[in-house]
């Protein structure tokens, strides 16, 4: 090994895996890691990186962001974007298709996919729509290379309407031939209107009224809904941002049955209570799903620990400051930044004993990686995975501040001025150091596209599709 001119070695820290820990180097050859192990072993190289004390991580996979551009740069663009990212150990971010335009066309991925080459400090992968207008172009998505799609049971920034229940039927029987997993937004559109609706009438204009909107039930009945029509299609469907206790036992019994499901939460579920939030906190901290109240914490923790619920996402979603600063509470953006802290804020449960740096760098790395068809090329420090890794100070103090971060049009947090142990201090992404001493360095473009590598698909009930059923020689069943 010692032959090879590496690019980079960094020396004396502490890998970790969700497997485990050890002490080794790792050499970075032409973006991808080509050595762990003992120094005496070591490639000699252009630059060492000096880890001793320090943890080595995979950089952490973010399923669940929303960069917002083309169309909303007023609130984010890929440059603030994946700079964020890069600040906060993420190596990858997965963009959401409700931008302006949605990623409802070939048309509109071409126009994201050339904003995010030219911006992007850190790799990407980017959604498709999953709804009325979708369903005959899914495979032309796919084979552009979407990461996979997104279908918004709730309503969202840019106002799309929830598809017909048919047409999600039909778009999973779509997926499940594509083996393309689809991440549902998983609330009731009519009932939390409706709820909605009814308390504005009432004059109900605070923070606990939208959570009223927006009740257990609203989530739990189109959890179990996504459950049926995956179970019934085969296709592979990802609930996102988890935020209910009641939710958990529908998970864990789908699951045992073989329903092909991930799950994600984010740390806003499990580290703010609802109790806590009042008024610019609370305008801050308004988001869908809504916190919830302080008895649900512990149990999404607990099974975020226990594999319940697989993943950690943040759901970034900045706005300009100004559209979180409306008198009427209901007239406030939903979302906030939250790519660039999450690393931070699960780093000090780390060192609180609350979980450890391998259940960490699972749920972080390692499930989004095998989730979404990108595992063993990401998730992992061993020869031959990309070198997309982030080196951890985790005695590093700090404090939280909104004025401090990369989003640089959104620069607020629910978590203003918490106190923070541990700290991402370099961010590597295919072998090139994006970040070092909590300054971002200037990379734009050298993110590249992910494309997911599924496992085989396994589609069930074939005769009975929507397509199969329309052929002129269908028969009866």
């Amino acid at each position: 090994m010692q032959d090879i001119l590496a690019d980079l070695l960094i020396t004396g820290g502490t890998v970790i895996n969700e497997t485990g820990r050890f002490v080794a180097d790792v050499a970075v050859k032409d973006g991808l890691i080509v050595f762990v192990g003992h120094p005496d072993f070591a490639p000699r190289a252009r630059r060492s990186m000096e880890a001793a004390g320090k943890f080595v991580i995979p950089g952490a996979i973010d399923v669940h962001t929303h960069i917002r551009e083309p169309g909303m740069t007023q609130k984010e663009d890929w440059t603030t974007g994946t700079r964020a990212a890069a600040a906060g150990g993420v190596t990858t971010v997965f963009d959401m298709p409700n931008t302006d335009p949605p990623v409802w066309s070939l048309d509109a991925l071409a126009i994201k996919q050339e904003a995010a080459a030219r911006q992007a400090h850190v790799n990407y992968g980017l959604y498709g729509l999953l709804d009325e207008r979708t369903l005959d172009i899914l495979p032309q998505l796919a084979e552009a290379g979407i990461i996979g799609t997104k279908l918004f049971y709730g309503n969202t920034t840019g106002n799309l309407p929830a598809p017909n229940d048919g047409a999600v039927l039909e778009g999973f029987e779509i997926l499940a031939e594509l083996g393309l997993r689809c991440s549902i937004h998983a609330e009731n559109s009519p009932m939390l209107f409706w709820r909605e609706n009814r308390m504005k009438a009432a004059g109900r204009d605070d923070a606990w009224a939208h959570l009223a909107a927006r009740a257990d039930i609203v989530a739990l009945e189109s959890l179990n809904r996504s459950i049926t029509l995956s179970e019934w299609t085969g296709a592979r469907i990802h609930i996102v941002h988890e935020s209910c206790m009641r939710s958990l036992p529908i998970i864990r019994d789908a699951k045992a049955r073989g329903v092909p499901m991930t799950v994600e939460t984010g740390p806003q579920y499990f580290l703010l209570a609802a109790e806590d939030l009042t008024g610019d906190k609370a305008r801050i901290a308004r988001l869908n799903p809504p916190i919830r109240e302080r008895a649900q914490q512990e149990p999404i923790l607990a099974a975020l620990l226990d594999r319940t619920i697989d993943m950690l996402g943040t759901d970034h979603a900045p706005h300009a400051m100004a559209e979180k600063q409306h008198a009427s509470f209901w007239d406030n953006a939903c979302g906030f930044p939250g790519v660039e802290t999450s690393m931070r804020l699960m780093l000090t449960l780390v060192h609180q004993g609350r979980m450890s740096m391998e259940q960490y760098v699972r749920m972080a790395c390692a499930a989004p990686a095998k989730a979404f068809g990108l595992y063993p090329r990401k998730g992992v420090i061993q020869p031959g995975a990309d070198a997309d890794i982030a080196v951890v100070d985790p005695a590093k103090e700090g404090v939280i501040r909104g004025a401090e971060l990369h989003s640089l049009r959104s620069r607020f947090t629910p978590f203003e001025g918490m106190e923070t142990v541990g700290l991402p201090v370099a961010t590597i992404v295919r072998g090139r150091v994006v970040m070092e001493g909590g300054t971002v360095l200037d990379a734009p473009g050298w993110g590249r596209m992910e494309r997911p590598e599924m496992p085989k698909p396994a589609p069930r009930n074939l005769a009975t599709t929507t397509r199969a059923i329309l052929r002129p020689d269908a028969q009866s069943w």
